[in-house]
């Protein structure tokens, strides 16, 4: 593990490895650096991937307040400890970062996102992300990470499961993030007046087995993205398997 200083100084942990061009890997709720280590070994043949730590979760520090601004130059950050412009793959909520990065004109060759939240109608109400915040401040961090999972449609009976299982923990040590999942989000709605200023090709990516909502909003992003495509990668939902996901993004950044 290394770090980097982002531009408020708050320190961000980044795992490196493999070989070739620069990859970072920006992942989701409920994740850290540790979360994509399938992914980055697969892709480290043809890559060097690093994986980091977004502010608050694993190792990374956090500095109130909490913008999205400030996730941008933690990306940043790590592209520029990458050497300068890099390829990017973000997933979920780090799918809507990388997009929010390459509109901000952080420095990429290209950018994939796979299913970034903008699930429309379907989105949580305003007040949600302070909602979960005040949970998981006063201690409710189990409360905080279920009612995150109940939002994104999750059953009933599958969080139980997974209250049950012994990942639990490490799910509510990162609950006081998940209102930074819900804010990247934008409410559920596609930035198209940002993304119309992405200057590099864009790959948006859903799963054939995903909600209707993930197909969607790839369309439009492809659509509002100067130089964008969509792609359905069959047989896959929104945790893709290596084996589908790795060649893609290969092809992609090649």
């Amino acid at each position: 593990m290394s770090s980097v200083q982002s531009a408020d100084g708050t320190t961000i942990a980044v795992d490196r490895s493999g070989h070739g061009p620069a990859l970072i890997l920006v992942v989701g709720a409920f994740c850290d650096r540790s979360s994509p280590a399938s992914l980055a070994a697969t892709l480290g043949s043809a890559f060097t991937v690093y994986s980091y730590d977004r502010r608050g979760r694993g190792d990374s520090g956090d500095r109130p307040p909490y913008a999205v601004e400030r996730e941008v130059e933690d990306l940043a950050a790590v592209v520029a400890a990458a050497g300068g412009p890099a390829f990017v793959f973000g997933h979920s909520s780090g799918a809507a970062l990388a997009l929010e990065a390459a509109a901000a004109g952080v420095p990429m060759t290209k950018v994939a996102a796979y299913e970034p939240p903008y699930t429309g109608g379907d989105f949580p109400p305003a007040g949600f992300a302070a909602e979960l915040a005040a949970l998981a401040a006063g201690g409710q961090r189990g409360a905080a990470a279920e009612q995150f999972l109940r939002s994104t449609g999750a059953p009933a009976e599958a969080v139980a499961g997974m209250r049950s299982s012994p990942y639990w923990p490490r799910m509510e040590s990162l609950a006081h993030t998940l209102p930074y999942d819900i804010t990247l989000c934008n409410g559920g709605v596609v930035p198209a007046d940002r993304l119309a200023g992405v200057q590099v090709p864009v790959l948006a990516l859903a799963g054939g087995k995903s909600p209707e909502w993930a197909r969607t909003a790839v369309e439009e992003i492809a659509a509002v993205t100067p130089d964008g495509r969509s792609q359905v990668l069959d047989g896959q939902d929104h945790g893709p398997a290596d084996e589908a996901l790795a060649p893609v993004l290969t092809k992609f950044f090649a």
